[in-house]
Formats: structure tokens, sequence, C-alpha cells
């Protein structure tokens, strides 16, 4: 006799505080300490087993780049249709695992994340991609459980969305997974993306071949481990670091491609989707795509905002992990009755930010993810120290001599339309627009209209009136919309992430719309007392 389990619905995973001396600290600071004196050799992990090529490249911290914490091994082709067969030849006995069996592996990979992992993953999160404590924690942490935790809740949930049975009739929706694999491609800045975008098609009944940032393969290798440990069978999601044009050379040409789960820049998604809608015969099926790229986030002021909650949120929506967040601040169109105030109060703040080695607990920002980004945030600054009609009110600075830092950087513009008003600068860059109070919903159009991306968004004011208002005119401009609050810091199952336009499908991940994406429903129907007559009432004469 079957039975059936389901859980109940989950809470958020506590934000642990770090401060001085806690038990938390002591175990983070003993973690740093070990890892950093290690120099992991990290394979690709294909069926289980250890794979070297020889093709290595360094996991250094970006805080100290002359520090090496390890290197990785970078896939080939040879490699990369290994780890393709390998999965497909593990995909039938995936799918066929009952639901329970499989929830219950990422449900202790949760379990063992909030407790054996939880340093392991914050430590590896915080020398690799240079977070602070406090960062690492609420991603690396506490966001990945909630994913384990909550994707499982939500597939239950669809599960359960059954169509109606009348008598003598049993209609039944099953959720299978998709034919063939999954590619999956994460980004550098969020550990939980990495560890969410191969583990929801996976929950789902899907194998995963998965392609960590090369900026970030030390802490997937991490993630890699807890699955295993959870219970993971080997060659349900393959681990193969490499670069991209090299993986996806090999893996969009496949015609077993079912689906690709995505997070990164606009300009790689865009070139993928070119490449699987220009091949499409090639595919046995059409492939999901479900992508998170880019954003060119705002805060918009109302004369009505409160000064010092606009304040705290630019500082913390533009400049915690160093801009480097999708969701990041980065411009902000203020009334020009509150620019004043907000100015010098965003100035004095600004100057008691702390920036340095995560491994001090005081700083508040540390370093970009590396070279290419330093050098990129530091043309933008630089360009706009000499252009006319911008000033950079405070920072400026770049020093890649020890780490890449970038300077917490506030520049005021005259022109709404100036490039770093518009372009994703992924860095600790926030550019400001001071509007004339008349003219606020002429203001908010130019908010909707200035930028091609819709990810996320904030409104500050106290006037309701303004608060409707810009409600109505941004609400296509963002996917995930504050009011009173800093654009940055989704959780899952209160704010499910995403957003539109150029910034990607808005599939919602940390949702039931997401594991959506990743079935091919079926509809079984069964009848109990089939017609044995063909002729209908209709035609008696």
């Amino acid at each position: 006799m079957t039975s059936f389990w389901r859980s109940g619905e989950p809470t958020n995973e506590p934000v642990l505080s770090y401060r001085s001396s806690s038990p938390e600290t002591v175990r983070l600071k003993e973690q740093l300490a070990t890892m950093m004196g290690d120099d992991v050799d990290i394979p690709i992990l294909i069926n289980g087993r250890e794979h070297r090529t020889g093709q290595t490249e360094p996991c250094t911290l970006p805080h100290n780049h002359k520090h090496r914490v390890g290197i990785f091994h970078k896939a080939g082709a040879p490699e990369i249709r290994s780890a393709i067969d390998g999965a497909l030849e593990a995909a039938r006995g995936w799918a066929e695992m009952p639901f329970d069996s499989r929830a219950r592996i990422f449900l202790k990979a949760a379990e063992l994340l909030a407790t054996k992992y939880r340093p392991i993953l914050n430590a590896a999160t915080m020398l690799g991609q240079s977070k602070t404590c406090y960062q690492a924690e609420i991603d690396a942490a506490c966001e990945m459980v909630d994913f384990f935790r909550f994707n499982v809740f939500f597939a239950q949930k669809l599960e359960e969305m059954q169509p109606f049975s009348p008598t003598g009739l049993i209609n039944r929706m099953e959720y299978r997974s998709l034919e063939g694999f999954v590619f999956a491609v994460t980004p550098f800045n969020f550990t939980s993306i990495a560890g969410n975008l191969p583990t929801a098609p996976a929950l789902m009944g899907n194998v995963v071949v998965w392609k960590p940032a090369s900026t970030a393969v030390y802490s997937g290798y991490f993630i890699m481990k807890l699955l295993t440990e959870a219970g993971l069978p080997p060659g349900v999601i393959q681990f193969v670091p490499g670069s991209g044009e090299a993986v996806g050379e090999v893996v969009l040409s496949h015609p077993q491609l079912g689906g690709v789960h995505f997070t990164g820049s606009t300009g790689t998604f865009q070139r993928m989707w070119r490449t699987i809608g220009n091949q499409i015969e090639r595919y046995r099926g059409y492939p999901r795509i479900v992508g998170e790229t880019g954003g060119k986030d705002f805060i918009f002021a109302h004369a009505s905002a409160d000064p010092k909650a606009l304040v705290t949120a630019a500082i913390r929506g533009a400049y915690e992990y160093q801009g480097q967040k999708c969701s990041a601040a980065s411009r902000m169109y203020v009334a020009k009755s509150l620019w004043p105030g907000v100015k010098q109060n965003l100035l004095d703040e600004m100057s008691t930010i702390t920036m340095g080695d995560v491994s001090d607990f005081r700083n508040f920002m540390s370093a970009v993810i590396d070279k290419k980004s330093f050098t990129s945030i530091k043309n933008y600054i630089d360009e706009a120290k000499k252009s006319r009609d911008v000033s950079v009110l405070f920072g400026g600075g770049a020093d890649d001599s020890v780490g890449y830092f970038v300077d917490p950087t506030l520049i005021e513009v005259k022109d709404p339309t100036y490039r770093t008003m518009c372009e994703e600068i992924f860095g600790p860059v926030l550019t400001v627009y001071v509007y004339e109070d008349s003219h606020y919903e002429d203001a908010l159009k130019l908010c909707d209209g200035t930028s091609p991306f819709a990810l996320t968004g904030a409104v500050f004011a106290q006037d309701r009136r303004a608060i409707d208002l810009a409600n109505r005119v941004l609400y296509q401009s963002a996917g995930n919309f504050y009011i009173n609050n800093k654009p940055t810091g989704a959780v899952v199952n209160q704010q499910p992430f995403g957003g539109a336009r150029a910034s990607g499908t808005n599939d919602k991940a940390g949702s039931v719309l997401n594991l959506l994406r990743w079935t091919s429903a079926r509809t079984v129907a069964e009848t109990l007392a089939p017609p044995t007559d063909y002729r209908y009432p209709f035609m008696e004469k």
C-alpha cells in the first residue's frame, strides 16, 4: 500500500545576526581561516565521478587577488558530451522516482545547509565572491534553504491542481519532466541562484547540465558536495565548469536540449535564444527558455517622501554587495524640494561606509568580482568626471593594487538620458536626476521610458495619491515593485523574483510559476464504463 506524504508550508529561514563573539561568528571565522589555508583542486563532476582536464583557472579572492583558494578544471567538448550522455542515461530512473523521494533529497539538503554546511557555503561565498558575512548569510544560507524547502511545497501544490472528474470518468493531470535535459547557466552574484537554477528543474524530474560562472565555481563546488551528501543520485546534475562559448556550443546544438534555465547578462541570453531559434528544427521538442537578465533599477522619490528612509534605501539598495545585484538601485529620481536635505544626509552617511576585506566583519562593502568588471565600472566613472553637466558628488576612486575596489560613487546629472542613467553598470554607482516637483507625472513617464529593462524599482512617498499614480505609470516598469523600501532583498514566498522587457522572461524564481516551466503536462482520462454503441440519441427517427 502506497502512503502519500505532504509537507506543511515552510517558514523562511531565520537570518543570523553575526554579532561580535556570537556562536555563528566564531564558527564562520574558523571556517574562513581553514578555507584561506586550503588550495582546492576542483574537478568536473560527471555521473558522480571526478574528471580533470589539466586546463585550469585559479579561484582567487576579488578583495585580495594574489591569494588563491583553489583551481578548477575546465570542461572541453568531450567532457560536455559525456555529461549530456550521462544525464540522459540517468533521466528515466530519476523521472520515475516518486516525487516524495525526490522531494526528500532537497529537504535534506535544506537541513544540511541550515546546519553543517551553513559556515561552509557562507565562507566560500565570502572568499570567492567577496560578500560580507551578512550578504553571504541572506544569500548562500537563507535564500538557498528557502528555495529548497518552498520549491517542494510549491511542487506539491502544483500536483494538487487536478481537473474535474464527472461520474463515470476519472481525469488526472500528470506533471511530467521535460523530454531531454535542462541546461542551467548560473551567475556569480548569488550562490542561492546557482543552487536554485539546477535544482528546481531537477525536483520536477529533469536531469540537468550545470555550467556555473567561472568566478563562482568555488562556491558551486560546495553546493555539489551538499547535494551529494543529501542523496542526489549520480548523473542527475552534471557539474561542468568551463567557458560559456565552449560549453554552450555543444549543449545548444544537442537535439535533446529540453530547456534552458539562465541568469546572466542580457546580451548572452539573447544570443542563446537566437541560437536556439535559428536551429529550432534540430531539436526533438521546443526547448523551454527561462531567463533572468539585466536591470537598470530605480528609486523614485516624490516630494512627500521620508528623507531618512530614502537615504537608507539608497545606500543599501545601491552599495550593498558593491552594486552587483541584478536588483541594485542604480538610478534615482528626486523631487527638487526634497533634494538639498537628502543630498546632504546622503553624503554624510556615505562618508561612514567602510570597505575592505570581508574577513573584517565591520566592513559594509568589499571588492567587485574581477578585473573586467573593475575596468568597466572605472570607465563609466572616469567618463562622468570628464562630462559637462555631470557632477561626481562622492567617491569616484578605484584601486586594484590589492583587490578590485571601487569606491561607493554618487553622481548627479542634468540630462536624464545620460548613459549612467540608462546603461547597466553592475557596480557601486548611483546616478541622481532632480526633477521639478510640479512635473511628477512627467518624471514618472521619463523613468518608465528611459531603460529597456524592467526588473525592480521603488517609489517613496507619504502622499497616497502619489503612490497610486506611480503604481499606474510604472505598471510595466518593474517585475518587483517596492513602496517605501529599497528595490533589493526579495524573499522567497514573499516577493517572487523576476522582471520582463529586457530583464527576462519573468518566470518568478521561488514560486509555482517557475516550477511549472519545468513540466510537460499530460492529461489522462479513464472511462469506467465506455460506450458500446456509436449511435447518438439525435440520430433516432
